[in-house]
């Protein structure tokens, strides 16, 4: 799979998640499901940063 494509998908299911998740905001799971679109989309950039950085 290609760079571009392997952080792509994962990038687009967490903002879908996050995108759901508001629409359904009453609700306990789409709190969950906010919480974890967040949390992925922050992760996801933390370790895109760290993948860059000179070891």
């Amino acid at each position: 799979m290609s760079p571009f494509l392997s952080l792509f998908v994962p990038v687009f299911l967490f903002l879908m998640l996050l995108t759901i998740g508001f629409s359904l905001r009453e609700r306990n799971a789409g709190v969950v499901m906010m919480w974890i679109g967040t949390l992925g989309i922050f992760g996801l950039t933390c370790w895109t940063i760290l993948e860059k950085l000179p070891a």
